[in-house]
């Protein structure tokens, strides 16, 4: 479930839980939309945390530095061509 998900179970448990009188038998839907905001919460905290691990920054690597080839195999490379 993604972040969108999560918002809209939101919303979805506040309008159940404070915007509604309906009454079902059996069902207490304040409690339905309590436990769906619930769950909406858990979600966006879980989205989020994976979400910040993803986006760690990696320090870059050095460059490998590669001597340029020698023209004489016996001859050091001293920093001048």
């Amino acid at each position: 479930m993604g972040l969108g998900g999560c918002i809209i179970l939101i919303a979805v448990g506040a309008i159940l839980a404070f915007a509604t009188d309906w009454e079902m038998k059996g069902v207490d839907l304040d409690i339905v939309g309590l436990i769906l905001m619930a769950v909406g919460l858990l979600g966006v905290t879980t989205f989020t945390s994976i979400a910040r691990r993803r986006r760690a920054v990696v320090p870059p690597v050095a460059p490998t530095v590669v001597d340029p080839p020698d023209e004489d195999p016996g001859r050091r490379y001293d920093g001048r061509y």
